[in-house]
């Protein structure tokens, strides 16, 4: 994976959603202060207003006319100042988007381990448990997401055949990316992955997730609670906390189709989380996009050229998104098989893979999901 992003690049767009809460509370003084200052000013000149001058004296007699007193002028207010401008993010060119999408299965830091990776070139303990091309079209209307099979027997760029998910071990992110890059024949713009801790704690930040269930089970292996904790899903919504979330979106053992039905989980969990995200205004404005970046940066590990601004201004354009409209799917398999070696593999569907990859290019996989009744 490229270079983590430094403590302070993460927590730039947390310090701006700070500093214009002080500035508008040091505006919201200061106006209290300025309408305090003109009362007193009026109340100090209806007090103690000059008295009119005497009028001259003259040797003619004639009345004493009445003098007129002088209308005391009433201050005019100093301009009040302009309330504080609201954090804006740029507009993203209307260009179609690859983000790739990984969340790895390390029992520790995800971050660390691709960090020691790059630094030492060597190998880690962690594999790739979710591949996830997300596409976003150019008009941002909706979403493609196109899961990847993490057991598709594939060649890995300068490691030869292998589960694509093994890469992740190898060396990192960036070798999933080449991998996806290849099998497709498309450029990935981006990539963002988590861990277990991460989509934790991310999914109790946002206050939980809707999930529509479709297929009933009860965990088999509670991957970060202690035993005994195992969650029941029933079939329809169910409403997961962190710890559910990953329990949702890591079971396989409980399906006869296994992974297949993992993947399909995963893809209603990624539709859940952009309702919840979507339909609470969480990113219908700047500032809240920049407040979600700002809890995502802790929990998610980017390349070097996603850093906060980058991810908010992304965030912001999706608030048009249609989570309804948004499409999911697998990436077309030939079914399972097993290695040389006796690993258990899923063989690639290269044809149809191949009309996948079309479509991409064209940006057109709303006519490619069509055409599958997707």
């Amino acid at each position: 994976m490229s270079d983590r992003e430094s403590p302070h690049a993460a927590g730039r767009p947390r310090r701006n959603w700070l500093r214009w809460r002080v500035v508008l509370i040091a505006a919201s003084v200061a106006l209290v202060v300025g309408f305090g200052a003109v009362f007193a000013t009026i109340l100090a000149t209806s007090q103690h207003s000059t008295p009119p001058a005497a009028a001259p004296t003259s040797t003619t007699a004639s009345p004493t006319p009445t003098p007129t007193p002088t209308p005391t002028p009433t201050p005019t207010p100093s301009p009040l100042p302009p309330p504080p401008p609201s954090p804006s993010l740029p507009d993203l060119p209307p260009v179609p988007l690859n983000i790739l999408v990984l969340g790895s299965d390390i029992s520790g830091s995800a971050r660390e381990a691709t960090e020691q990776q790059e630094a030492t070139g060597g190998s880690a303990p962690q594999d790739a448990d979710t591949i996830m091309l997300i596409h976003i079209p150019a008009d941002r209307h909706q979403i493609y997401g196109i899961s990847i099979m993490r057991d598709n027997w594939v060649n890995i760029p300068g490691y030869g055949v292998m589960k694509i998910n093994a890469g992740l071990q190898l060396a990192g992110p960036k070798l999933v990316v080449a991998t996806v890059e290849s099998l497709l024949h498309t450029h990935i713009d981006h990539y963002v992955m988590t861990d277990f801790g991460g989509l934790k704690a991310f999914v109790d930040a946002v206050g939980g997730v809707d999930v529509d269930v479709p297929i009933p089970f009860t965990a088999t292996v509670p991957f970060t609670a202690a035993p005994g904790t195992e969650h029941t899903f029933t079939q329809g919504i169910n409403h997961v906390d962190g710890e559910a979330a990953l329990q949702f979106v890591r079971e396989r053992h409980a399906f006869v189709d296994g992974d297949y039905q993992r993947v399909r989980d995963q893809q209603a969990f990624v539709r859940a989380l952009m309702v919840r995200l979507l339909s609470t205004g969480a990113v219908h404005d700047a500032a809240s996009a920049i407040r979600i970046i700002a809890i995502a940066s802790f929990v998610l590990t980017v390349d070097q050229g996603f850093d906060p601004t980058t991810l908010a201004t992304l965030a912001y354009a999706l608030r048009v998104t249609d989570p309804a409209a948004s499409v999911f799917f697998t990436l077309p398999t030939a079914g399972t098989g097993f290695s040389a070696n006796g690993q258990s593999i899923v063989l690639p569907d290269y044809g149809g893979i191949a009309e996948v990859a079309a479509a991409l290019a064209a940006d057109r996989l709303g006519d490619y999901a069509a055409a599958h009744g997707l």
